[in-house]
């Protein structure tokens, strides 16, 4: 399949479904991490090049729960209104299958409810990162626990989480990797990275869902 992985500079995603022998080009504003398939634009450009399907990664800065604190200013300065404009952009892409991942957010109202909620730990990578998937024409993701009849043991644990009480006395948590990501100018970039079990699990499950 002739495959977009939108918004992704990695390459992390695009290189697990040309492992399963597809066309698979990712595009994004920053360059390319890993040598490859890739066009360095924004992916508006170029929606309309005949695509299969599309994996999409849209920015999740003005959208994200976890920035709640911000939303009146990220509404006042446009920035929010920008943000959501560009995913339904890609929503209504004209390609048959789209996958949208983003974070718990503003989308789940703006647009609706996601399609599935997952976590890197469901595809082997012991971390916790609740990652939405909006989807079309596509099947939720299958994981599967410790299963002792066939050996699927795709679920691990969840990794390690730091905790600490907050200024108003509420127990907080956060996970480690997450926390331990140094603040900067690279610190989004770390944060927004799909981890190699999920991209694995896309390019098996969907690049076979012909």
């Amino acid at each position: 399949m002739k495959i977009l992985i939108a918004c992704e500079f990695s390459g992390t995603v695009r290189d697990a479904f040309i492992r399963r022998g597809h066309d698979a080009i990712s595009c994004d504003l920053l360059p390319t991490e890993k040598p490859g398939p890739h066009l360095q634009d924004n992916v508006l450009n170029i929606l309309d090049l005949n695509w299969e399907m599309m994996i999409a990664f849209p920015p999740c800065t003005h959208l994200a729960r976890s920035g709640a604190r911000w939303f009146k200013e990220k509404k006042k300065s446009g920035e929010q209104k920008q943000a959501i404009d560009f995913f339904m952009s890609l929503v209504n892409a004209p390609i048959g299958k789209i996958a949208i991942e983003n974070p718990v957010g503003i989308m789940n109202t703006q647009y609706r409810k996601p399609d599935q909620i997952i976590h890197p730990y469901y595809f082997g990578d012991p971390h916790t990162k609740q990652t939405c998937l909006w989807l079309k024409n596509l099947v939720p993701l299958q994981h599967f626990k410790t299963d002792e009849l066939f050996g699927r043991q795709t679920h691990v644990e969840r990794g390690e989480f730091y905790e600490w009480i907050n200024n108003k006395g509420k127990k907080k948590k956060m996970a480690k990797w997450f926390a331990e990501i140094n603040p900067g100018a690279e610190r989004g970039k770390k944060r927004s990275v799909m981890f190699p079990g999920i991209a694995s699990a896309m390019a098996e499950q969907w690049g076979n869902n012909e």
